[in-house]
């Protein structure tokens, strides 16, 4: 068959300007649980807004829209799941409900309305419209914090079995997942590698969240969920810290912390191990690139390219000696002491 003709500049850059669009829209259907209640097979809007609590005509907008997209199917106002809307769907493999919900909801949406001051001043959006640093905001609002951490979790399950595939994680005995939420990645490792045990070291309210998902994975005997402050220290005398899309959440100086605290916690000969987008050179398309604005918006982090982790590790105790490609977009940088 013959390829389909490019889209002109216009196109393609009214494509990208209109993303919020189909963004907001995404995440209004996860929130309403929209694919989890088209499960059992296709409903009309009038159900699905009984259903759901909403104004049926306006719900109807929004599903047209996202049926345009692939999202969902529609035939005479009744809609089904299409493979995109099965991802929407809570608790199935790789779901994406929960990042959905996520990067729409206010909190996490409003800061980007405030981006051109960001770039005028250096300052970190959210903390100028919320008043407060994002984590102190989240450890205040139980709610907010619960969209965060399933969030989170949905963007562990894109990866944690990649990650777990790409390491020799069986070479080890225990690993510590630094910042590890809910335990989604931690677990996954576990699973894979059953002879290593580990442990979940999240802030207090967020690793009692851990404790169930350990426990329904009938893992209590290799694993445990423990809660602190990981800028004072981490549990001591692991193999492997492992931190998931954490130290990219901070500046030099803190993220320096972070390391420092696991290059004094862990054993002799052991490793240091970041799952984190690194950013490539020239103007190779990068997801990393993208997020790397998120993290300038909401929190006072950054992407890094390799160069910049090497700097980072070397000004905290570590040598990085690898980086490690996966079958997702994520990469896990190696860290051994200096």
């Amino acid at each position: 068959m013959p390829e389909a003709p490019a889209l002109p500049p216009e196109a393609v850059l009214m494509q990208i300007i209109s993303g919020k669009w189909a963004s907001m829209a995404v995440s209004v259907a996860a929130k309403l649980r929209i694919a989890d209640h088209l499960a059992a097979g296709p409903k009309t809007v009038d159900a699905l807004a009984a259903e759901t609590g909403t104004h049926a005509p306006s719900l109807y907008r929004v599903l047209r829209a996202l049926a345009g997209l692939g999202v969902f199917a529609e035939t005479d106002r009744t809609f089904a799941l299409t493979p995109m809307a099965e991802l929407l769907r809570t608790g199935v493999p790789k779901s994406m409900r929960g990042i959905a919900d996520y990067c729409g909801s206010d909190w996490s949406w409003r800061p980007w309305g405030d981006l051109l001051g960001t770039v005028r001043t250096g300052e970190t959006a959210f903390d100028r419209v919320f008043g407060e640093q994002c984590f102190d905001y989240l450890a205040k609002h139980p709610d907010e914090s619960a969209v965060f951490n399933e969030g989170m979790t949905g963007f562990s399950t894109q990866t944690a079995g990649a990650v777990a595939e790409a390491y020799p994680f069986g070479d080890f005995r225990s690993v510590v997942d630094v910042g590890g939420g809910h335990g989604a990645m931690l677990l996954t490792i576990l699973r894979h590698h059953p002879g290593v045990s580990g442990v979940v070291f999240d802030s207090p309210h967020v690793a009692a969240g851990a404790t169930p998902a350990i426990r329904a994975a009938g893992l209590e005997s290799r694993c445990r969920a423990e809660g602190g402050d990981f800028f004072r220290a981490v549990p001591a005398g692991a193999d492997v810290y492992l931190m998931r899309h954490i130290i990219h959440d901070w500046p030099d100086d803190k993220a320096t912390t972070i390391l420092r605290n696991c290059r004094t916690a862990v054993k002799p000969g052991g490793k240091v191990l970041l799952v984190e987008l690194v950013i490539p050179p020239g103007n190779e398309p990068s997801l990393g690139k993208l997020l790397d604005l998120e993290m300038l918006v909401v929190a006072s982090g950054k992407e890094r390219t390799e160069a910049e982790y090497a700097a980072l590790f070397a000004g905290a105790g570590w040598k990085l000696t690898r980086v490690v490609p996966t079958k997702s977009p994520a990469s896990i940088i190696e860290g051994e002491p200096a």
